[in-house]
């Protein structure tokens, strides 16, 4: 009876390690981690993951607005110089 209990015992164990098993592995929630840091959503917490935490959420608006600003900027520096530099000179 208590070889049939401790199997029994045993089977259970390993069945409920495989019902808390997830789905992600821990080198993919890393990359998950650095791919939020690099876009600036910093902001997510332990009781938002994988969504920002609601009160930073206004925050990364505005981080990810400024970030657009400053891309568009750049773009239109380049966009500026290279036409300058595919128009004919006056002195031809």
């Amino acid at each position: 009876m208590k070889t049939l209990s401790v199997a029994v015992l045993f089977l259970a164990t390993i069945a409920s390690a495989h019902a808390f098993a997830q789905t992600k592995t821990r080198a993919q929630v890393y990359q998950e981690l650095i791919a939020a840091q690099q876009d600036g959503r910093d902001f997510v917490t332990d009781t938002s993951y994988p969504d920002v935490n609601p009160i930073f959420a206004h925050q990364l608006e505005q981080q990810q607005e400024a970030r657009l600003a400053q891309h568009q900027t750049a773009n239109a520096g380049k966009v500026a110089s290279s036409t300058a530099a595919d128009s004919p000179s006056a002195t031809n």
